[in-house]
């Protein structure tokens, strides 16, 4: 079963994909959004489920360091209703406090360039999100 994992930001969705034994998440790519003009990057999600007949996804939810919702919170649970609606799949919210920085730490320890750390960070939390997922199911 393959498990989609998802970052979603204001202009950017980091995907992530489990391999099919649903024991480690690699990253696919980095989907450019438009929240404001209600762009989601729904067309590309969609050929991705459907060729990797993907039967769950797991949303980032951003939560504050108190354990409350803000805004991007609230973005990314009203995201997660669209998702569904949209693909008919169950859509996980799981908490994404740090997978960025997270993210941000493994590329500095591999050397990536600042430059380069720009383009996939968003795919790496993604990978992040969906691993931590993965490893509190076994």
């Amino acid at each position: 079963m393959r498990i989609l994992g998802l970052d979603y930001g204001s202009k950017t969705l980091g995907v992530a994909l489990s391999d099919e034994m649903g024991w480690t998440a690699q990253g696919i790519e980095t989907v450019k959004i438009d929240e404001e003009g209600q762009n989601y990057g729904l067309e590309r999600l969609r050929e991705i489920i459907e060729q990797e007949a993907v039967e769950k996804i797991v949303l980032g939810l951003p939560k504050n360091m108190n354990g409350s919702i803000g805004p991007r919170g609230e973005a990314s649970k009203a995201f997660a209703g669209l998702l569904e609606d949209t693909f008919n799949l169950p859509v996980i919210l799981w908490d994404e406090r740090l997978s960025t920085m997270a993210a941000e730490k493994m590329l500095i320890s591999a050397d990536v360039s600042r430059k380069k750390r720009k383009k996939v960070i968003d795919k790496m939390a993604a990978v992040v999100i969906l691993q931590g997922f993965l490893d509190s199911r076994n």
